[in-house]
């Protein structure tokens, strides 16, 4: 099967180069890397764990998480427009 590859000039250079060396055409020489590269084992990637710490124990009532929220972003608001006097 034919198709296009759009290769580096450095790599070309050196995939040529090594085709030379090995007597073999430029063809030959990429379709055995490219078999060698597939077949070769990928390393497995490990699973990400994040690392958990005790905090205590809460402060606030979680339950009425949303209620705090909104007491905080009110406070917040408070204290900015009395830096605005």
């Amino acid at each position: 099967m034919r198709t296009t590859l759009r290769i580096d000039d450095d790599l070309l250079d050196t995939l040529k180069h090594q085709a030379e060396l090995e007597d073999l055409s430029l063809t030959q020489l990429v379709n055995r890397l490219l078999r060698l590269a597939l077949r070769t084992p990928r390393p497995r990637k490990r699973l990400f764990r994040q690392a958990t710490f005790v905090m205590g124990r809460e402060q606030v009532d979680l339950n009425c998480a949303l209620d705090l929220a909104a007491k905080l972003e009110d406070e917040e608001i408070i204290r900015k427009l009395n830096l605005r006097k």
